[in-house]
């Protein structure tokens, strides 16, 4: 992907008197003037950031601007590690609103929605992001957050929500819900805005034929400005990315250098607008490709694929390595099974033990076929063969955040 003169002009004033108004970016670029950044190969000899760099600059070694011109901050989970804190300009969440009601746009939505919000409020950018695009555009809000599905069910239906925003793993538990209520006819539901995680395409089906929608992946992570740079379209190819605010780039995991347009590696992010806490050439992890050529909707953003998975995801097994969305690919060809799996890897008598639970409606010799297919399968697609073990439906557990699906027990 090369910087188009607009993007190239925005980067450049980005840049100008970044050391000094940036601490953390006064040590990143340390021996390097800023100045001399006129092209492409320039700007592609920066070195990357990366999330252990932000984490090191915790709490606020990564703000750009005086205290008096913050107006918020949000964090990562903090999950794994020491926090990432990002604070925001009044520029900046402004910019995030704009950037996520264009999402909605693109998504067939208008002022006359009503959507759901149900990722949680807090530190987290999600549910505050939704919120701030459906404000944005004149959309009724319903802030509903994470959880109490009772309720959530109860206000979808009495204020006539027609739009639900979610986790995979909660649009999937409402779909389940809604099914088990006998409630889809009463429900205006007609889009989903969903993302957070990645998702295969048995679990995106059974969530659109369920609610009855028609579903959009929104891409985002806190360290940009949250949920809301791209989405997709209509089309279902790939998600835009909104380039006069976020600049990518696909790398070679390993080596980091730049890959064409169409080969598959991960996705750096330089933002070119933000005041708060900028990043430059910023490592995702999250595994995609920029899809050549213009999407038939007629969009001049460019567009991601659906993710592959992140470069941390991947485990390895018996020499194989593979990453969740193999393991989704496989239970897609598999006759008989649901969207919902797990894989346990264990270490039992010094050998590696690969189990894989899924979710099927089948009973006795249908079951123990699908089995053998899926085994058979896994085998072909990933170089070894697991104990496929098939469990009634809804018996695996279901998330209000993101579902786990990989659990490694030999560490």
């Amino acid at each position: 992907m090369q910087f188009t003169d607009e993007q190239f002009s925005l980067l450049t004033k980005q840049l100008r008197n970044l050391k000094q108004r940036s601490p953390f970016y006064a040590k990143k670029f340390a021996d390097i003037n800023l100045d001399d950044i006129r092209t492409q190969a320039d700007f592609e000899r920066l070195p990357f950031s990366e999330k252990d760099d932000l984490r090191a600059a915790y709490p606020l070694g990564l703000q750009a601007v005086p205290d008096q011109d913050v107006v918020r901050i949000h964090s990562s989970s903090g999950t794994t590690g020491t926090p990432v804190i990002i604070p925001y300009t009044q520029k900046d969440v402004d910019d995030w609103a704009i950037q996520f009601a264009r999402c909605y746009r693109m998504a067939g939505l208008t002022n006359t929605d009503r959507i759901q919000i149900t990722p949680g409020y807090g530190l987290w950018t999600a549910g505050i992001g939704f919120q701030l695009g459906a404000e944005r555009m004149g959309m009724m809000a319903i802030p509903m957050g994470p959880g109490n599905t009772d309720k959530q069910l109860q206000m979808m239906e009495d204020l006539g929500a027609t739009a639900l925003g979610a986790t995979s793993s909660y649009a999937l538990l409402l779909a389940e819900e809604i099914e088990r209520r006998g409630l889809r006819d009463r429900l205006k539901l007609r889009k989903g805005i969903i993302g957070s995680e990645r998702w295969g395409e048995k679990m995106r089906n059974r969530i659109a034929n369920e609610l009855g929608i028609q579903i959009y992946d929104i891409y985002g992570l806190t360290e940009s400005y949250g949920p809301g740079i791209g989405i997709s379209c209509d089309e279902h190819a790939g998600m835009h990315i909104w380039s006069d605010y976020v600049y990518i780039e696909v790398v070679d995991p390993d080596t980091g250098q730049p890959l064409p347009d169409g080969e598959v590696g991960e996705l750096v992010l330089t933002t070119l607008q933000k005041e708060g806490a900028p990043l430059i050439r910023y490592r995702t992890h999250d595994l995609t490709r920029i899809i050549p050529g213009t999407c038939a909707c007629g969009s001049p953003h460019p567009r991601i694929d659906t993710l592959v998975g992140r470069t941390d995801d991947m485990f390895k097994v018996k020499g194989c390595n593979m990453f969740p969305a193999q393991v989704e690919e496989v239970i897609k060809c598999t006759d008989g099974t649901s969207s919902e799996y797990q894989v346990m890897i264990e270490n039992i008598s010094g050998k590696d033990v690969l189990t894989v639970l899924f979710e099927t409606p089948l009973e006795g010799d249908a079951k123990a076929r699908c089995e053998e297919e899926l085994a058979m399968i896994f085998k072909a697609k990933l170089g070894c063969t697991p104990d496929a073990k098939g469990v009634p439906m809804g018996e695996l557990p279901r998330s209000e955040k993101k579902t786990k699906r990989i659990f490694d027990s030999r560490y």
